[in-house]
């Protein structure tokens, strides 16, 4: 029986040492002639046995073997090989689609700031311009305001281009009106809501030319740029928002320009004066921006543009009394109607109404720093028409006070988790030379020993 058994398990084992590549003639042997059912090529059995793998998949027994396994299991490995190029070329192709978008946002978010940017800075200028003959900054602003109704009817025009909804300007304006709360604008909403806005931003408006006939332009867009410090002590004490150090140092250094700039006359004359009407202007507009967060949170662009219609309908309702007052008593007269400057005044008021729309569409369409920097790029661009156009001469502690500004408004643009951020980079970038490092010791030690190698020397590790 141990014989026999042995006898067994040598024929079983015989034909792997026989078995031989397809188109290749097998050696004979003496012993394989005593086998002569094995000297000849495998035939495709009953059972779908094609080849030596399924031999040794059936003969050991293999679990869940069925005939013709190890040629399905070729024609499934060859279809996974088929899929793994296309799965990688559809990543790819996400890939770069994300990339694409994300450099047009950015390209599109340089234009933006560009536009910003020269919007404010033709603001300023042409107001400048605009006081040479007509002095009058409250009957400006009021003006201006006015133009704000034109927000919401150009909005609608973009939407019905893009979207091509049939909707009546009516029903998207009661749709926009929810930003007053479920009920939608009512007669008690809009005087609850719209009059703190829109004398807030009468406030804020009427400072700012008024610095403006104190002070050069680049000084007062300069302090203006504070109102970023204020937003965020405000913010901080009011909002409850999170602590931040170094936007705690960012409002300190802000305080500092400020009180640089008041400096650089001698704390006398009308820069103190003009110094005092900018940061009004900053502050008003701060607390503007503060309370519409409180109040209204977030809105869209179909909202901000319902809100700033309704502010120009208010400033046109309710406010059309004190320009009139004033020319009643002398503060601001001019003559009539037809002598008044309506190219200087309109272009200060479209020039206005488009840095409004760019700053809350350019919000939407590209990322919101980029908008905050065209409004800090107003102080160069300022600051180049100063000096080539009116020949203004700075001193050293406005530039100081300048930079010190713009260095302030550039670290309150710092995210939240900026340090976290930055700690991650850091730690990458040590990851990584570390990495290149031991790449450099393990080819130089590959380089030595090559060397030693040629010389005929051997290297002996040491215990």
């Amino acid at each position: 029986m141990e014989s026999e058994g042995v006898e067994q398990l040598g024929v079983r084992l015989e034909p792997l040492r026989s078995s031989h590549l397809p188109g290749k003639a097998s050696p004979k042997s003496p012993k394989a002639e005593n086998h002569p059912t094995y000297r000849e090529e495998p035939k495709v059995t009953a059972n779908g046995v094609h080849d030596i793998e399924d031999r040794i998949l059936r003969m050991t027994g293999y679990y869940g073997y069925y005939p013709g396994y190890s040629s399905h299991r070729r024609d499934e490995g060859s279809d996974s090989h088929a899929e793994t190029p296309a799965s990688e070329a559809s990543r790819e192709r996400s890939s770069y689609q994300m990339c694409a978008n994300v450099v047009l946002k950015v390209l599109g978010g340089l234009l933006v700031v560009l536009c910003v940017s020269s919007s404010w800075v033709g603001t300023t200028q042409v107001v400048q311009r605009t006081f040479k003959s007509f002095s009058c900054p409250f009957f400006i602003s009021w003006f201006s305001t006015n133009w704000n109704i034109l927000f919401f009817p150009l909005y609608y025009s973009g939407h019905v281009a893009i979207t091509r909804e049939k909707q009546t300007p009516i029903q998207k304006f009661r749709e926009c009106s929810r930003l007053f709360g479920e009920e939608g604008m009512t007669l008690k909403l809009f005087l609850k809501r719209t009059a703190p806005f829109s004398i807030l931003w009468t406030l804020t408006n009427y400072l700012y030319l008024l610095a403006l006939r104190k002070l050069t332009a680049t000084d007062v867009s300069a302090l203006y740029c504070c109102h970023k410090a204020f937003v965020f002590l405000l913010s901080w004490i009011v909002l409850k928002d999170r602590f931040m150090g170094v936007r705690i140092v960012a409002a300190i250094m802000a305080i500092t320009g400020i009180v640089m700039m008041a400096y650089a006359d001698g704390f006398h004359g009308d820069s103190i004066i003009g110094v005092a009407l900018a940061v009004g202007s900053a502050s008003t507009s701060a607390l503007y921006k503060v309370l519409f967060k409180m109040f209204l949170g977030s809105a869209n662009l179909g909202e901000v543009a319902h809100f700033f219609s309704t502010m120009g309908f208010f400033n046109l309702i309710f406010i059309s009394c004190v320009p009139l007052i004033l020319y009643f008593t002398k503060v601001e007269h001019w003559g009539s109607l037809s002598s008044l400057p309506w190219g200087y005044l309109c272009g200060v008021a479209g020039l206005w109404l488009v840095f409004n729309i760019l700053v809350n569409v350019g919000v939407v369409l590209t990322y919101p720093i980029l908008i905050s920097i065209g409004t800090l790029l107003s102080v160069p661009g300022n600051a180049a028409i100063d000096v080539l156009k009116h020949e203004v001469i700075f001193s050293v502690v406005r530039l100081a006070a300048t930079c010190i500004i713009c260095v302030g408004f550039l670290l309150l643009l710092l995210p939240e988790e900026w340090d976290t951020v930055t700690l991650r980079f850091l730690a990458a970038l040590a990851d990584k030379k570390s990495e290149e490092h031991g790449e450099e010791l393990t080819e130089s030690s590959i380089h030595t020993r090559s060397r030693s190698r040629a010389n005929g020397a051997v290297s002996i590790p040491m215990a």
